[in-house]
């Protein structure tokens, strides 16, 4: 038996069609594409990207013409353009993470489940054809069939005649039900059924259909391990790993329950918009926890560093989350001589106190935050993001001109304060 192809679903979409139309193919709940192709959206352009291109390649059920054909005819629509739209920009974010080896590993495995998923729901239905089987029906006989009775009524006979006549635990003339009297019955009826009382009501002795169990809501079950694992997986690599890396494995480990769980309810029932929402916030966090620098560490922390002399300044500064001071202003630069060095801190703030003898060079950035420099006014605080700067200071009035101080400052989140030392 040919498997029907793919066709996108005009009658319950929700964009173009596209996730309805894989659920009705694979026999899934729509649900499930629609979470997984968000979250290959956010975490590398994947799901946009696929979504693009079976907007544009796949036809409505109803409708034999895809929108490529439509543009190479010069009838473009809204949503050829859409579909055009979408492709685009999963191209492009798929091209800006090409080197984020880990998202774009997840939305490949991620991918090759959804894949797995649809190929095992579309095939566990249709068992293998018996040729033998299909040949005797073929040639079998077609079943006989008891001829229709269009009005059927209860049975008028009460209680079993015996041989000699009479009738067993009542009266010997029967008396047909009271809403079958005054009807013409079309024709016997042999059904079988419980004895008639005279006087009883027909209608109490129906039984009422059970009614059908409605679906499973496990949508707080969901959230509730969703959060049990974000947590476990956050913890097991708080004080091992940066800022970002721990954040990303709660978020993925919270979005596996989130996809498990939508997996488990198309079968128990109807999954949520509440987890679908959870999902899709979580995918966001997920794809915001990759643009965090890596040198973000997860501990709060102060770091003084005081060279006394020159010599003792290091070529480079850094720390991961915290206040960190670099205090030049003890040491002592020669007439002609330069020295460089850097300070970069994560997530914080940046303090740098530069001798008042020197001529000091500076390139400063900062992510987002604030820049002050000598004379600024401490309360003017300005954050605002890609901060860059590159700043001269001369010595100051009545100090002798000595030697050049290079400075490489860099912030990733926070402040950057440079202030001078007393002469």
């Amino acid at each position: 038996m040919a498997l029907p192809r793919f066709r996108r679903d005009r009658r319950h979409k929700m964009i173009a069609g596209v996730c309805a139309g894989l659920g009705r193919h694979t026999d899934l709940d729509p649900v499930i594409f629609r979470i997984t192709l968000a979250v290959l959206a956010a975490t590398g352009g994947l799901g946009l990207l696929f979504y693009g291109f079976a907007w544009l390649f796949v036809p409505y059920e109803d409708d034999e013409e895809n929108e490529v054909r439509k543009l190479l005819t010069g009838r473009v629509d809204g949503q050829a353009l859409a579909a055009v739209l979408f492709a685009l920009v999963g191209c492009g974010v798929l091209l800006t993470m090409i080197r984020n080896g880990g998202v774009l590993a997840f939305a490949v495995v991620l991918s090759v489940l959804l894949a797995g998923a649809g190929y095992w729901s579309r095939r566990r239905g249709a068992p293998d054809p018996d040729p033998l089987a299909a040949q005797t029906v073929a040639d079998a006989p077609p079943e006989a069939q008891a001829p229709p009775i269009s009005v059927t009524y209860p049975s008028w006979w009460r209680d079993p005649i015996v041989k000699d006549g009479t009738h067993v635990g009542g009266t010997g003339y029967l008396w047909g039900p009271a809403e079958a009297r005054g009807r013409t019955v079309p024709g016997p009826d042999f059904r079988l059924s419980t004895p008639w009382v005279h006087g009883q009501d027909t209608s109490a002795r129906r039984s009422t259909p059970p009614r059908p169990r409605g679906p499973r809501w496990i949508g707080g079950w969901i959230f509730l391990f969703a959060l049990l694992a974000g947590g476990l997986g956050t913890g097991l690599t708080w004080d091992a790993h940066p800022l970002g890396a721990s954040l990303q494995t709660g978020l993925a480990c919270a979005l596996i329950v989130f996809g498990l769980g939508t997996a488990v309810s198309s079968f128990l029932g109807r999954t949520g918009a509440g987890s679908l929402f959870l999902a899709l916030v979580t995918a966001g966090l997920l794809a915001a926890s990759t643009a965090l620098p890596s040198d973000i560490s997860t501990h709060w922390t102060r770091q003084s560093w005081t060279p006394a002399t020159a010599a003792q300044v290091g070529p480079a500064y850094d720390l991961g989350t915290g206040v960190a001071t670099l205090d030049l202003g003890h040491i002592r630069i020669a007439e002609g001589q330069r020295v460089s060095t850097a300070a970069e801190v994560g997530a914080g703030r940046l303090r740098i106190v530069v001798p008042a003898d020197v001529t000091v060079r500076m390139s400063i950035d900062v992510g987002v935050g604030d820049i002050q420099l000598p004379g600024d006014d401490e309360k003017d605080v300005d954050v605002a993001p890609g901060k860059h700067k590159n700043v001269t200071l001369r010595p100051t009035a009545g100090a002798k001109n000595t030697g050049t101080l290079d400075l490489d400052l860099q912030v990733g989140a926070g402040q950057v304060e440079v202030s001078r030392a007393a002469a």
